[in-house]
């Protein structure tokens, strides 16, 4: 009677595996309920792989094959940056776009769930408008600005994008527009006015003056 010979162990992803499986010593460490991003940065910050490029390159002996990931990291309270990673492999490529983003963040100023004012982004042939909306609108965005949104922490927002469709030149104009973003308070102050002195100018200022019409004498008959 012989016997049935036994399976060979299970590796790669698959539970109890030695890879990033559920299981595996390599796995990421447990997302928090509700958390954004993809878990690559740290469980103190949001990343989004906003595109990813496969580059190939002829070459003598054949064709050489590396890929470039673009990847949008921010902490979801106010400070966000973007990264262009280049590989060989498509992990490393967006594991160097993760700490190039990490070292390009910046500020932005919001107010409470959306942003100050309504204003366009530049760069090159991409054109990005965003307009603050009321609360509970949500997230009014695809693509690329979605995720430069949601990693900087903005809750409710309404955007278009008007020109190029190229998600690099998309990034760079939602950043020029989110660098251009000022609260009302911050002007005043770099003007050298107060808030409430502007006001009372800006009702007290007549357009014109009238001018009263001179007087006709009455014709006589």
């Amino acid at each position: 009677m012989s016997s049935t010979p036994s399976r060979p162990p299970r590796f790669g992803n698959r539970p109890g595996g030695p890879g990033r499986g559920p299981g595996g010593p390599n796995a990421a460490p447990p997302r928090p309920p509700g958390a954004l991003g993809e878990g690559r940065a740290g469980l103190d910050l949001i990343d989004h792989v906003v595109h990813i490029n496969r580059v190939t390159k002829v070459v003598k002996g054949g064709k050489n094959f590396s890929f470039s990931a673009l990847v949008i990291v921010g902490d979801g309270k106010g400070r966000v940056g973007y990264g262009a990673g280049k590989a060989k492999e498509v992990p490393t490529a967006i594991k160097k776009g993760i700490e190039m983003a990490k070292k390009t963040m910046i500020s932005v100023t919001l107010k409470g769930t959306t942003i100050p004012h309504a204003v366009t982004g530049h760069y090159g042939a991409g054109r990005v408008f965003l307009k603050p909306a009321a609360e509970g609108t949500g997230v009014i965005a695809g693509g690329a600005v979605r995720a430069i949104l949601e990693a900087v922490g903005v809750q409710n927002i309404l955007t278009k994008s008007l020109g190029t469709t190229n998600p690099h030149n998309v990034v760079k104009a939602t950043f020029d527009a989110l660098r251009n973003l000022h609260l009302a308070a911050s002007i005043l102050k770099a003007r050298g006015r107060t808030a409430g002195a502007s006001t009372v100018e800006a009702v007290a200022a007549p357009a014109a003056e009238a001018v009263a019409a001179p007087e006709i004498p009455a014709e006589t008959k």
